[in-house]
């Protein structure tokens, strides 16, 4: 999205000028690039759908990794080092493969806060977190998380939404602190203290979306967060040698460190930060509200957790806020 009325009506100028528009009546033309910017729009939310259901599945597994206070399998630190270290091999061959370029030194510097959130602060807190806390509880708490990616974003990207935008994102933020309030019979002091650790991770998981939402606009998406773990991977991977477990290991925790590391640390920000470049930052932030409601459903098989009644009706009352969110106009 431009960030300045001029540069808007260059970016349609140029689709104006482009030989297919070319070939159209004014007016058809002017039909035809409405069509392509809300073509791309919908392929953004459809790939913030795909990003979400993968990141959705995130916390059920790093409960599978780390395990319960009772019954405790990899260490927090572990699973957020190594997945990050796995998942940098990975974006080494990748960047090779697609012969990437080099990012300048202003991208570096971007590139550095992309992986503060991203690659350090988000996967080190809700790791430690997720050993003293179920999976459904952890998916309330970072429910909050859309609100704070499209206050990210607002800021970054010079984007204004609408009052009834906001409106609709702090209703299902209210919705979501409801939920917790009443699955804890109102008790604040309830609330462990991992869900500060979960808060925390939630700031810096908004924080390298809308860095690297913004980063988007400029490199390829998917070289984002690759060269972010690349920029990570010389203090991933000692930390995570030395934190190597001394125990053994279910094969259950193993396959869940390989998921972290393939689909919630790497392919997951392909579709995530190309879909946070196409849509926008503040609207696309939106479709992650249904994350918490996915991330529950995803824990009742994943580790045999229930789902009442109550999660269900306000799973509902949440996408509404989605429904409605995504009409309301966002401006540059």
């Amino acid at each position: 999205m431009a960030r300045h009325p001029i540069g808007r009506l260059a970016c349609v100028a140029a689709d104006l000028s482009s030989p297919t528009t070319l070939r159209l009546k004014p007016h058809a033309a002017l039909r035809f690039v409405v069509k392509s910017n809300l073509h791309t729009q919908s392929q953004g939310l459809w790939l913030a759908a795909l990003a979400v259901t993968l990141f959705a599945l995130t916390i059920p597994v790093t409960r599978l990794a780390v395990g319960a206070e009772g019954a405790p399998q990899l260490s927090g630190i572990f699973v957020a080092t190594a997945r990050a270290s796995l998942a940098a091999v990975f974006s080494a061959i990748f960047l090779w493969m697609t012969k990437a370029k080099r990012p300048t030194w202003h991208e570096w510097q971007l590139l550095g806060l992309v992986a503060l959130g991203v690659v350090f602060g988000f996967p080190v807190l809700m790791s430690v977190a997720m050993r003293h806390v179920p999976a459904v509880h952890a998916s309330v708490v970072l429910g909050i998380l859309p609100l704070a990616t499209a206050v990210g974003g607002a800021l970054l990207h010079r984007q204004r939404p609408s009052p009834a935008f906001w409106l609709c994102a702090v209703a299902g933020a209210v919705l979501l602190v409801l939920f917790s309030l009443l699955r804890h019979e109102g008790q604040i002091s309830a609330l462990a203290w991992a869900d500060g650790l979960l808060a925390l991770g939630m700031l810096c998981a908004a924080a390298g979306y809308a860095f690297g939402a913004l980063l988007s606009q400029t490199m390829r998406a998917d070289h984002v967060i690759c060269w972010a773990l690349l920029l990570s991977f010389p203090l991933n991977l000692p930390i995570a040698l030395w934190t190597w477990p001394q125990s053994p290991i279910e094969s259950s925790a193993w396959f869940g460190l390989l998921y972290l590391a393939l689909f919630s640390q790497w392919l997951g920000f392909f579709a995530w930060y190309r879909a946070l470049a196409t849509g926008g930052t503040v609207r696309t932030s939106q479709v992650q509200l249904l994350q918490p409601f996915l991330s529950m459903l995803f824990a009742v098989p994943i580790l045999g957790e229930q789902l009442d009644l109550m999660s269900a009706m306000f799973a509902l009352a949440v996408i509404a806020t989605v429904f409605f969110g995504r009409r309301m106009p966002v401006r540059s």
